[in-house]
């Protein structure tokens, strides 16, 4: 089963001004697959580094982002991706901690994942955007606030089970041990 997701508004909801970013979820070897399309701005020109290691501030180039949460503990793993091959995980132990860094091709998510959100960053300088799955609404943005991709409240219900099949369980994993 394959979900499919359109970033179509700017995080403060705005519609954006050019084909939207599509994220499928399904099924992959092992776990879940995630797939983008749409368009490539190369704006900010992309990383210079192998595209096997770690990009610590890989936010700052174009960059597309997948945050899963399990709200019964505020846990939650953020996955960018950039169009020039650097995957990067940050998992944040609960909202407002600085996580750590860890590039793996089999991403474990925390258990019991109920919501999600996914962004989409492109842009330089003055022309940078910040774009929103599930964008923060209209009546909730005060003068001079900016964009914060780590608003959980703002995250949607999401069911893996949906993709990966109602029999499947998240695999324990040692990495969320001890995590309140």
């Amino acid at each position: 089963m394959k979900m499919q997701y359109l970033i179509e508004h700017t995080w403060d909801s705005n519609p954006v001004n050019h084909d939207p970013i599509r994220i499928n979820f399904s099924p992959g070897q092992g776990g879940l697959k995630i797939e983008m399309f749409g368009p490539f701005f190369n704006d900010p020109v992309g990383p210079v580094s192998p595209p096997s290691q770690p990009f610590p501030g890989l936010w700052n180039y174009e960059v597309v982002e997948c945050f899963f949460l399990d709200s019964t503990t505020v846990n939650y793993l953020e996955v960018e991706f950039c169009p020039n091959n650097f995957p990067w995980c940050l998992m944040p132990r609960s909202k407002g901690t600085d996580g750590w860094g860890r590039l793996s091709p089999l991403v474990v998510l925390a258990p019991n994942i109920n919501k999600m959100n996914s962004y989409a960053i492109h842009g330089s300088g003055e022309e940078r955007t910040y774009e929103a799955l599930y964008p923060i609404p209209k009546e909730d943005i005060v003068e001079g606030q900016k964009p914060n991709f780590h608003r959980l409240e703002y995250f949607q219900n999401f069911r893996l089970q949906s993709i990966m099949g109602e029999g499947w369980v998240q695999p324990d994993s040692d990495l969320w041990i001890g995590k309140p």
